[in-house]
């Protein structure tokens, strides 16, 4: 708070000063957090992560997942729907995080991304119904990259990224094949594994290209 507060030329600041500070933005992050979601909807694409933090409690410092969710709305905008913190990153926690976003009214959900997290992808399918789900581009890519061998990951990763840069639907099933066949011989496990994903990481093909850097 001490760093915070010098950034905007305050010199220094009371135990009871920084507490108060601290009170009023707790104030203010608990009304966004539990706000309604009606008026800015419908949010027809929905990006959900978790970020490992490291926080003061009790006196020492412990890790905690903060859930995110973020859509965007049919003209584009993008907006923090939900922000949750929880000791650790389960279904249970993912589906009381996403119950509570549509009880504040998300609705007309036709997309979800995330990682393949188990729990996370159980809680999508069972709050967002109807919806697709996309596979994170850049988590896939951290998982393929974890069974490519180091010498070859620049170019499996040249490969994998000219999958995405086609100009339609089209083009984008066409070079996913290429891609299978020029990394069948050479690498095969990396050709199983990215073959296996085929369904969850194109599944933006199917929405208008527009969005497709939405996903």
């Amino acid at each position: 708070m001490d760093r915070l507060v010098q950034s905007l030329g305050i010199t220094g600041l009371s135990k009871s000063q920084v507490s108060e500070m601290a009170k009023d933005l707790d104030e203010h992050v608990e009304q966004f957090r539990t706000r309604r979601i009606d008026d800015a909807g419908p949010f027809t694409f929905v990006a959900a992560d978790a970020l490992v933090l490291k926080v003061r409690e009790g006196g020492r410092v412990v890790g905690v997942h903060a859930l995110v969710a973020t859509g965007v709305n049919v003209d584009g905008h993008r907006e923090i729907l939900g922000l949750q913190v929880t000791t650790s990153e389960d279904g249970a926690g993912w589906l009381g995080f996403f119950r509570d976003v549509v009880a504040r009214g998300l609705a007309g959900v036709k997309l979800v991304t995330s990682d393949a997290h188990a729990g996370l992808v159980a809680a999508i399918g069972a709050t967002c119904e109807g919806a697709a789900w996309q596979r994170c581009r850049t988590h896939y890519s951290a998982n393929l990259m974890s069974i490519t061998p180091k010498s070859s990951w620049p170019w499996v990763k040249t490969m994998l990224h000219s999958i995405y840069d086609q100009p339609d639907a089209e083009a984008v099933h066409a070079q996913f094949d290429r891609v299978i066949t020029a990394l069948e011989t050479k690498l095969p496990d990396v050709a199983d594994h990215l073959e296996g994903a085929r369904a969850d990481i194109l599944a933006f093909t199917a929405f208008p290209k527009e969005i497709w850097r939405q996903t």
